[in-house]
């Protein structure tokens, strides 16, 4: 049986894409996959993530291609699908999850407490940018776009002292940078990183039945309440916000920090319950986050990025 899979040509997206295939084809050897790269609207803006409109900009192209029947499913970083998707489409699948912390790279590996003051630090995500300033106030953090290789050609050419990245990524696509591990207490990741998202047609049960195979439970759990949180408000990449949940099938725990644009105003929330219950775990979190203010500490946001995206 042969499946048409759809993906984004970044040497990411195609190693994300050939790792589930190697997974399914541990379910059932006979099965036989073609690889077809479309190309996104994020694939083509030379702008930082963060200066974009977020939502769909690395997934509408390939799930129009799933919708038309073109291709049968499609692998996304589950962080890039936004959370309202085509009523005739349906994430199908969430496998295991990778690592969700972040890591700074550096081209002697040094680690975010002992990198020299007045390094300049590349980051795509205002997120990022926000957390490296909070913690090290008197280093420089700039916008640095690109995939994952330029960013970091761009520490080894000496452009940048160091770059924060997700280590899933550098995981997938198995690079020998030199990175040091981000505490999640200092640097909470964007909800959903590490994850993947497998997204086929709603009527196409055959594709689905064959996604489940490789469904981890305990993934889908994890991202659907910081998913729930993010969506109650309304974040994405421009929003400086930083959420993990953490299942062992009893409870669930979710984590939250929100910061201002200067970094200097937070909230910082924790809550636990039930892992059958973790859309409303998310979305009771997000609740609390709004009574304490969060739309305070967002409301300047948009001129204060601004600024800092002239760089």
């Amino acid at each position: 049986m042969n499946f048409i899979v759809g993906a984004r040509g970044s040497k990411l997206s195609q190693a994300q894409t050939n790792w589930v295939i190697s997974e399914l084809q541990q379910t059932d050897s006979s099965l036989s996959f073609e690889f077809k790269t479309i190309t996104t609207k994020g694939d083509t803006d030379t702008r930082p993530l963060f200066a974009m409109e977020q939502k769909g900009i690395f997934e509408k192209e390939i799930d129009r291609a799933v919708f038309e029947k073109e291709v049968d499913f499609a692998v996304h970083s589950l962080k890039d699908v936004p959370s309202e998707l085509d009523p005739n489409l349906i994430i199908a699948c969430i496998p295991k999850r990778e690592a969700i912390n972040d890591v700074l790279i550096t081209r002697d590996g040094l680690d975010i407490d002992s990198i020299p003051s007045n390094s300049v630090i590349g980051s795509s995500s205002l997120r990022r940018a926000v957390q490296v300033r909070r913690k090290r106030p008197d280093l420089t953090v700039k916008p640095v776009r690109g995939n994952i290789e330029t960013r970091i050609n761009k520490v080894i050419d000496g452009k940048f002292d160091g770059v924060v990245l997700a280590q899933a990524g550098i995981t997938r696509l198995g690079t020998d940078a030199k990175f040091s591990k981000l505490s999640l207490d200092d640097f909470p990741p964007s909800p959903g990183q590490g994850a993947l998202a497998i997204v086929c047609r709603k009527d196409d049960s055959k594709t689905w039945e064959l996604l489940q195979k490789i469904e981890d439970h305990k993934s889908r759990v994890e991202v659907e309440a910081e998913r729930e949180l993010s969506n109650s408000v309304d974040s994405g990449c421009r929003f400086p916000v930083g959420a993990f949940a953490e299942s062992d099938y009893d409870s669930l725990t979710l984590k939250v920090a929100v910061y201002s644009m200067d970094g200097k105003k937070s909230i910082i929330l924790e809550k636990t319950g039930n892992p059958k219950e973790a859309i409303e775990l998310g979305r009771s979190l997000g609740v609390e986050l709004r009574s304490r203010g969060v739309a305070e500490i967002a409301s300047n946001w948009r001129e204060e990025l601004e600024e800092w995206n002239k760089q």
